[in-house]
Formats: structure tokens, C-alpha cells, sequence
């Protein structure tokens, strides 16, 4: 039946259907950015040889890509609050592909600064789209279930991490003999994500989306709630995303070097598609997660696979070859359902002040804007091995989280 002008569609016009397509969309959204993260880490690596950059100075990669996370997150959500999940996402896209064709004068001019801005818009573009993507997937159904839901939209954020290794070390390390390797091959790359993005905008900005505030499945405030931080849930899930991201990204950052240094005859080329590898097993351990928490609370999970990865990054820090290659490899596994776990156990119950409440916890990226540089710093001085300390640490404040946070799962 035709909706007559003026009137806010019923849920029966609107229905599950409306829901399903906007969660898809969504959904891709989280590819896209997990794409572009995993083209960082090995970005990381080939800057240190392409352009001679010492460790520390190359995690200023990092520090520009998190770091516009911190500065953008919270325009975006005032920028929802007015306009809805929509125009986020639609300019989120918008500064993707603006910061991806920055390659191309980049890349001319071989300047490691150059290189870093053009991350930082595209970050920026990134902070918008993860501001309204993920509270936006947590509400696109019952409340009860927001942490899998979420688990499984970031499951195709695990994806693409996946996939970019392997692009990005054929394309970065490869031999030239096909002409599209080193930088020619980061040019390419880049503009062919620009294209897909601005594909993608398009695709949203003709559909129809749900604002889910509106929807039947949006969850009830109560009539007063504190303010966001007096609410000690909140607080603490805005303080374990700090220090799990600042694990995730130095973690990542710097395996290439860990495994090339570990493993006896291993390029760079190898250890990117063996990153690859570890960023498949974080892949496997999204989808798992998503079933597990099925029949496992949430915060209990988290707090195992927390405690977990303690363990294994002394064995990293121990650096017995191959052995300590492995246990960072699981790393990865163990790690894959924390970001959005912390995300949708510190939002659930704000309501109305949810899209606030994301940003903040956006915000909080920020970790792996500092935390990588005194990784790095720590190995350029000490060695490696000893930088893996500086993750053991920020996964036993997330652990500690889980025990708090038991309660509310």
C-alpha cells in the first residue's frame, strides 16, 4: 500500500525488509575500512624500505591514521545527531575516496609526508563511517543481541584485512617484472579503492535507509538518564577500547618486522602474505566469536580470550623463532572479537545518547595513534621482543574490563 505524503511509513511498510538491506549496506562498509586498515600495516613495512625511515618514525603511519580518529569522531556524531546515520555515512565515504586519489600526487612525489596526510584524510573519512556504522548495526534489531550483530558486521571487517596483505605485498614487495610494483603498486591500489567507494556513496545515497532511532527495534531510554560519564560502563568500555586498539594496531604494525626477524630467510614479501595469514585466523575468529556468544555471555568471552593473549605475547617477548611467530599469529585470533564486544557492551542502555556515546568510544582509537610509537621507539632500542610487552599490558586492561562488565552481558 502507497505511503501517502507527509506520513511516517508504519512498520509494516517499512518492515524487516528495509532493516535486512540497510544492515547489508552496512555491513560493506565494514569491509571497506577493515581493507584499508589491513594496507596499512604493510604500508608500514614498505615505507621503511622504499623512503629509509627508521621503525618509530614509520608508526607515524599510525599515529596519522588513529589520530584523525580522535579529532573527527565527535563532528561526526553532532553531524548525525542533526542529519541522522545517512549524511555520516555519505560524507564518511566522501573523504575516503578523496584521501585514496591523494595517492596519486603522492606517489609523485615520493615525500613521506605526503603519504601520511593523504591517510589522514582518508581516516577522517573512516572515523565517520565507524561513528555511524557501528552504533547504527547494534540498533538494526532486538537489543538483546546487538553484540552479535555487531561481531558479525565486523566479521567482514575481518575480511578485508584479510585480503589486503596479500594485494598489498604482491603489489609493495612483488617482483617488478609485471611493472606495477613499489609505489606504482600503491598508486594502483588506491585509486582502484576510490573507484569501488565512490561506487558504494552512490549505491547509499540512492537508497532508502531506515533512521533507526525510529524503528521498531530501537531501544528504549529510560525518561532520565546521567550523563554519559557517570555512567561507569561506559567509562571503563571507552578506557578498554583505548588500550585494545592501541594492542590491535601496534600488534599489526609491526609483525612484519617480528616475523622477518624470527623466521630465518623470510622477506618482507613472505611476511606480508604470512600477516595474511594471522589477519585470516582474526577473520575465523570473528565468525566463531559470533556463534560463541550464542551460548557465552559476552564479557565472560572477552575476558578469556583477554587473558589469553597475556600469555601469548610473553611468548612473543621470549622471541623463540618460529614458536613466538605462532603465538603471534593466535594473537590475532583472540583478539578479533574485542573491538566491537567493548562497542556494543558500552552502548547498550544509552538510548538517546547513543550516537554521543559512539563517538567517544570512537574516539578512543586514538590508542593506536600513541601507543605503536613507543613500540616502536622500544624496538629500535631494545629490540623487538621487548616492544611485545607494551600489548601484554593493554590486554590485561581490557581482561579487567570483561570482569567488570560480567554483570550487564
Amino acid at each position: 500500500m502507497p505511503v501517502l505524503p507527509g506520513t511516517a511509513p508504519s512498520p509494516q511498510d517499512t518492515g524487516a525488509r528495509r532493516y535486512r538491506l540497510a544492515f547489508a549496506l552496512v555491513t560493506s562498509l565494514f569491509f571497506l575500512w577493515g581493507f584499508s586498515y589491513g594496507l596499512l600495516d604493510v604500508l608500514n613495512k614498505h615505507f621503511q624500505e622504499a623512503l629509509d625511515i627508521t621503525r618509530a618514525r614509520s608508526a607515524l603511519l599510525q599515529a596519522a591514521y588513529f589520530g584523525a580518529y580522535f579529532l573527527m569522531a565527535l563532528p561526526a556524531a553532532r553531524l548525525m545527531e542533526r542529519h541522522g546515520y545517512k549524511t555520516g555515512i555519505l560524507l564518511g565515504l566522501g573523504l575516503f575516496a578523496v584521501g585514496a586519489l591523494l595517492f596519486i600526487p603522492a606517489t609523485a612525489a615520493g615525500v613521506f609526508e605526503y603519504f601520511l596526510f593523504a591517510l589522514f584524510v582518508i581516516a577522517c573519512g573512516l572515523a565517520c563511517l565507524e561513528t555511524a556504522a557501528n552504533p547504527y548495526a547494534t540498533v538494526l534489531g532486538p537489543a538483546e543481541s546487538s553484540e552479535r550483530r555487531l561481531n558479525l558486521a565486523q566479521s567482514f571487517n575481518g575480511l578485508g584485512t584479510f585480503i589486503a596483505p596479500f594485494i598489498g605485498g604482491k603489489l609493495f614487495f612483488g617482483a617488478p617484472a609485471s611493472g606495477i610494483s613499489g609505489s606504482h603498486g600503491v598508486q594502483l591500489i588506491y585509486v582502484a579503492t576510490a573507484i569501488v567507494v565512490i561506487a558504494i556513496a552512490v549505491l547509499v545515497w540512492r537508497t532508502r535507509m531506515p533512521e533507526a532511532a525510529a524503528g521498531p527495534a530501537a531501544p528504549v531510554a529510560p525518561a532520565r538518564q546521567p550523563p554519559l560519564l557517570r555512567q561507569r560502563h561506559f567509562v571503563f568500555a571507552v578506557v578498554a577500547q583505548f588500550f585494545y586498539v592501541a594492542a590491535q594496531v601496534g600488534v599489526g604494525a609491526f609483525f612484519i618486522n617480528y616475523a622477518v626477524d624470527h623466521v630465518p630467510g623470510l622477506s618482507s614479501e613472505r611476511a606480508a602474505y604470512l600477516l595474511a595469514v594471522a589477519l585470516g585466523c582474526f577473520l575465523a575468529g570473528r565468525f566463531l566469536a559470533t556463534a560463541l556468544m550464542g551460548v557465552v555471555p559476552a564479557a565472560r568471552l572477552l575476558t578469556a580470550y583477554a587473558a589469553i593473549n597475556v600469555v601469548l605475547c610473553a611468548v612473543v617477548v621470549a622471541g623463540i623463532g618460529t614458536v613466538s611467530v605462532a603465538a603471534l599469529v593466535a594473537v590475532f585470533f583472540f583478539m578479533s572479537m574485542m573491538f566491537p564486544t567493548i562497542f556494543a557492551l558500552g552502548v547498550k542502555g544509552l538510548g538517546a545518547q547513543t550516537k554521543r556515546g559512539a563517538s567517544l568510544i570512537i574516539m578512543a582509537v586514538v590508542g593506536g595513534a600513541i601507543v605503536p610509537w613507543f613500540m616502536g621507539r622500544i624496538a629500535d632500542l631494545r629490540g623487538i621482543e621487548s616492544a611485545f610487552w607494551v600489548p601484554a599490558l593493554c590486554f590485561a586492561v581490557v581482561a579487567g574490563y570483561g570482569l567488570c562488565a560480567r554483570p550487564r552481558a
